[in-house]
């Protein structure tokens, strides 16, 4: 397993809405909560979580979605500094990718730690050498013999 990671709105929301890979994140965020792991979000994925939380379900539910993310044993940045900024600038300028995707994929550059995502719009980053992935899949339904 990697030192740390990145997470972005994919794998948050995908936790919290129980898709195919929330094993995978729950394993992920228990071995953070034990030291075992770093996992950083930029606050430009947290707010994205909570508006598409607010827009598909309410504020109500977005604030609980808010607190509990904020609980999670996650480092949140919440600054913009000039190295990030021109990373992500440069990401965007010559990826398809969305401006808050391109911070996710800066942090995770910057801080040299995979990104941990299913969100397929970042496999030309991968491709091309430019980011680390950790691909969160579905896991496997148990299947008791």
């Amino acid at each position: 397993m990697a030192k740390g990671y990145v997470l972005d709105s994919f794998a948050l929301i995908g936790y919290l809405e129980n898709e195919p890979f929330a094993g995978e994140m729950e394993a992920v965020l228990r071995n953070a909560r034990k030291g075992g792991v770093r996992l950083y979000v930029h606050a430009i994925h947290l707010g994205e979580v909570v508006y598409i939380t607010h827009r598909e379900k309410g504020k109500a539910v977005a604030d609980l979605v808010y607190s509990r993310i904020k609980a999670f044993p996650i480092h949140l940045v919440d600054r913009i500094n000039e190295g990030l900024l021109l990373t992500a600038s440069s990401l965007k300028a010559r990826f398809p990718i969305s401006y808050a995707d391109a911070y996710a994929a800066a942090l995770a550059k910057i801080n040299r730690v995979p990104l941990l995502t299913g969100d397929p719009a970042f496999d030309p980053l991968q491709e091309n050498g430019e980011l680390d992935v950790a691909w969160l899949r579905p896991t496997p339904p148990f299947i008791q013999a």
